[in-house]
């Protein structure tokens, strides 16, 4: 009885290791923050098991269910919509239960957006911060900013194309007009990346609205 932390493609269906494949195609069961999106990957690469969804209205219900299933001796793959479980994305709380019951778990490592964008950023990234989504709430956003202004690491953040202008803003008027970078559609047919000061970058998104996620990377302070 084993659970398995699959890492999935972030955009790109090939890009995933024959290593996951190959567990995806001998678990037991498939546990899937949207099984309609996993199901698009499953058929891709000819992968028939079962799926049930796990995700963050049904997180405590289902860690129970799924932790009752290991415990019976099965073998659960988990995966996100994107990138690997957990971070950002529903997975720490069936990580914590299985360990707590005693329940190998074993990572199956693949794409994450967080280093994918960091890769090719130009940024520092010897060390580095990651902060997922900032807080919806403008006061609460900046409060974050402000705690984050004098780290001298990258700064990491995900964020809404639909809030990207007003997160722009905010880091201009708190943390200040430094280099930064948007990554966007990561792996996809329309990957972009927008390099420059946070004021150009954010005059260049006035002009083209964004589409797609988003992933903003901020030169630490120095």
């Amino acid at each position: 009885m084993s659970l398995f932390v699959v890492a999935t493609p972030i955009g790109n269906l090939e890009d995933i290791t024959y290593r996951a494949v190959r567990v995806l195609s001998e678990v037991d069961l498939i546990a899937a923050e949207d099984t309609r999106v996993t199901g698009i990957l499953l058929k891709h690469y000819t992968i028939k098991k079962p799926l049930t969804s796990y995700h963050k209205f049904n997180i405590k219900a289902k860690t129970d269910y799924l932790v009752g299933l290991l415990k019976e001796g099965k073998d659960i793959a988990l995966v996100s919509d994107a990138g690997t479980p957990g971070i950002s994305d529903p997975g720490e709380e069936l990580v914590s239960a299985a360990i707590e019951s005693n329940i190998e778990v074993v990572p199956v490592p693949g794409p994450s957006g967080i280093i994918t964008a960091l890769s090719v950023s130009g940024l520092p990234t010897k060390s580095f911060c990651f902060f997922g989504f900032l807080p919806k709430k403008p006061g609460k956003r900046k409060k974050l900013l402000e705690s984050l202004k004098d780290r001298e690491d990258t700064i990491i953040i995900y964020e809404s194309p639909y809030r990207l202008e007003k997160c722009l803003s905010d880091i201009i008027q708190v943390i200040g007009n430094r280099e930064l970078v948007i990554g966007r559609e990561l792996t996809k047919k329309f990957e972009e990346f927008v390099r420059g000061k946070a004021s150009e970058v954010l005059e260049h998104f006035k002009n083209k609205k964004a589409k797609g996620e988003v992933i903003i990377l901020v030169s630490g302070s120095r």
